[in-house]
């Protein structure tokens, strides 16, 4: 029996610790993507990093719908990790998920479509990937602001119905932008930022609303001379663009509806590339039938795709897109590789971007 000297425990201390930690790094845990083609749909990526640290299991479709088919396939799997792309996961099915399940996976930024606290009940912890698509989105509210600004979608329109008018007597008004002042819902977010980071350049005037009247301490923009910090109501009433950047909760649900977009200039354009429900569809709806902005472009929508009889489809004033703020290739690869540094900490024994 040989004694310890008390100079050698912090080494076998240390020592117990490192092979921990080389141990949870050496193993593979069962994983599954529930709808890896909602990100994979050109079959493009690249998932071989996420191979390497799990069993992986690619679910190749858009979308499950069934909680006891998502049920089925996180059982059959016998995961321990669960991976979606903005999909409902039913409160049913996570009921029904295994004791093996101890990680999910959002693949994006929204995690209102997974319940959170019945997962955090069952001891299974759940992460989200908030800044993948950060400069993607901003460049979306930038493409919808040049497109509205040269009304390229309607000259678009006219050419694809065979309307030629627009080369003899021009139809549209068009514009700079430089002096335009595009007003920031959620402004001083990362992705708020990120759009004046474009925007100003651009010669554009920023308002962003604060109920507290200033910009976080240390914002980038803080003593811009550019940037104006404004009540919500001189936002709306005084903006060429409106962006909406905020995060949807029970504050922002539902927000701006005919009293808003009532204030606003009847040559400004709305922009919605956050969540859909953050808008009252029906009124903003109504709104358009009577013209009362020049026109709304929204990258997202409460329900995705609208309801086939939506009167979105049919106002020429509402330019609508799949929600392609997040779809650039380079976007969705940074989004895989993202999701494998969630995986990665999490078998480390470091859980990061907790949501719950």
């Amino acid at each position: 029996f040989c004694s310890k000297s008390p100079d050698s425990v912090p080494i076998l201390r240390r020592a117990v610790m490192v092979f921990a930690s080389v141990t949870r790094l050496m193993r593979r845990p069962a994983a599954i993507f529930l709808n890896s083609s909602r990100l994979n749909y050109d079959e493009a990526l690249d998932f071989s990093r996420l191979s390497r640290l799990t069993n992986l299991t690619l679910n190749n479709v858009d979308a499950m719908t069934s909680a006891d088919e998502i049920a089925e396939k996180v059982i059959s799997s016998d995961a321990e990790i669960v991976t979606t792309k903005e999909m409902e996961v039913h409160a049913s099915a996570v009921e029904k998920f295994p004791s093996t399940v101890k990680l999910m996976c959002e693949a994006g930024t929204g995690f209102n479509n997974i319940p959170i606290a019945l997962a955090r009940s069952r001891g299974i912890n759940v992460v989200n990937i908030p800044t993948y698509s950060t400069e993607s989105v901003a460049h979306m509210v930038i493409t919808y602001i040049m497109n509205f600004s040269a009304a390229m979608f309607q000259q678009a329109k006219m050419l694809h119905d065979g309307d030629q008018k627009n080369f003899y007597v021009f139809q549209h008004p068009i514009y700079e932008i430089t002096g335009k002042k595009l007003g920031l819902i959620g402004g001083s977010g990362t992705i708020g930022t990120a759009v004046a980071d474009v925007a100003l350049p651009l010669g554009m005037e920023i308002l962003i609303s604060s109920r507290s009247g200033k910009l976080p301490k240390g914002h980038k923009y803080e003593d811009h001379p550019k940037v104006k910090v404004v009540p919500l109501d001189e936002l709306f009433s005084t903006s060429d663009f409106v962006s909406v950047n905020c995060p949807l909760n029970d504050e922002t649900r539902h927000s701006i509806g005919a009293r808003e977009i009532r204030m606003m200039k009847p040559t400004s354009f709305l922009i919605n590339t956050a969540r859909g429900a953050i808008i009252n569809e029906s009124e903003l709806i109504q709104c358009m039938k009577e013209k009362v902005i020049a026109g709304a472009g929204l990258d997202t929508q409460e329900v995705e795709p609208p309801h086939p009889e939506s009167d979105f489809w049919k106002l020429e004033n509402v330019f609508l897109t799949p929600h392609i703020g997040w779809r650039r290739l380079e976007t969705r690869q940074r989004l895989v590789d993202m999701t494998a540094d969630n995986i990665e900490s999490y078998i480390a024994g470091r859980i990061q971007n907790l949501v719950n």
